[in-house]
């Protein structure tokens, strides 16, 4: 049987840093507000003209140079992203183009938050079928372009930011499974007013995030809570076998209750939100970068991956790195 592993890993954030100082000088807020309830120091936000394919080029570089191959290895991209350079081409064709591995199957996911979970779970399913040899996922956003800046409830939270993995076929499972559900009946929660067929901004539409923080917080840690169990039932196993979490940087108070619910010690918790806030797609290849690369997470550790998104979306995976 073929199975797939998580052979490299990357990530990249823009040069430009945006401090809770700075946002008390754009919009009624002080740094202590947002750090209490997001956990929130401060945000990467791109600069002008420098765009999510751009950013999601640097963490797959990066990528693919951990786990020892060239750009024209790769043979499929799905890549995350809700807020990607054009209406079409997607994203995946696009940096296929940069990178120079042409022919293989290339396309864009758009599941807010949980995009680089879906395309995930469409990746290994690839490789374990034999139709990939050498994935790419990434996940990228540029949500600076749609947050309304005078609104403190989204302002605060939003940044950009990239993380890539790549998966190659292993004969021991790497990726042990993975688990994606949506919900539409709460889309009018968490969503982006706008887009192609309702019109770019005319009108009344603003082409930005709204949100309703309280009730999304309160079904994101009622969500990923039952995720966590429906991901270790489906392995027959217990909570004590997780070596890390790795959750959606979304707010720490969501964070901590996931791991309450794991009975995992936060030391055993990634968190990048208080220099990264919330990036989306970005997020969780992001953070499992980072810990790979100080040296938290080695070789044969059992992590579990969530995140959760507007529509509401979302997924899970449990990975013997």
């Amino acid at each position: 049987m073929i199975h797939s592993r998580i052979v490299g890993t990357g990530s990249h954030l823009p040069a430009r840093v945006l401090t809770n100082s700075d946002l008390e000088k754009m919009v009624e807020t002080s740094d202590n507000w947002i750090r209490e309830r997001t956990g929130i120091e401060q945000r990467h936000i791109a600069a002008d003209g420098e765009t999510t394919l751009d950013l999601g080029e640097h963490a797959a570089r990066r990528a693919l140079e951990a786990a020892g191959l060239r750009p024209e290895d790769v043979d499929f991209i799905a890549f995350g992203t809700t807020t990607p350079d054009l209406i079409f081409p997607n994203c995946a064709v696009l940096l296929q183009e940069r990178l120079g591995c042409h022919g293989g199957a290339a396309f864009s996911v758009e599941t807010a938050c949980s995009s680089f979970m879906y395309a995930l779970s469409i990746a290994d399913k690839y490789v374990r079928c034999g139709e990939a040899k050498r994935a790419l996922v990434v996940g990228s956003e540029t949500l600076s372009r749609i947050t309304d800046w005078s609104d403190r409830s989204t302002a605060i939270l939003f940044a950009d930011g990239a993380g890539a993995v790549v998966l190659t076929p292993a004969s021991e499972p790497g990726i042990l499974s993975t688990h994606l559900h949506a919900d539409g009946r709460y889309h009018q929660m968490l969503y982006c007013a706008g887009g192609v067929s309702r019109g770019f901004g005319q009108g009344e539409v603003r082409m930005a995030i709204s949100m309703a923080g309280s009730e999304v917080f309160k079904m994101a840690v009622s969500t990923l809570s039952k995720a966590v169990d429906e991901t270790l039932a489906a392995n027959g196993l217990s909570r004590s076998a997780i070596d890390w979490l790795v959750p959606h940087q979304a707010n720490l108070r969501i964070i901590q209750a996931i791991a309450r619910r794991l009975d995992l010690p936060m030391e055993k918790v990634v968190v990048t939100i208080q220099d990264q806030g919330n990036t989306s797609a970005a997020s969780v290849p992001l953070a499992l970068d980072i810990a790979v690369r100080d040296g938290r997470i080695k070789r044969g550790d059992m992590l579990l991956l969530e995140a959760f998104g507007g529509g509401f979306t979302w997924g899970s995976a449990l990975v013997r790195y």
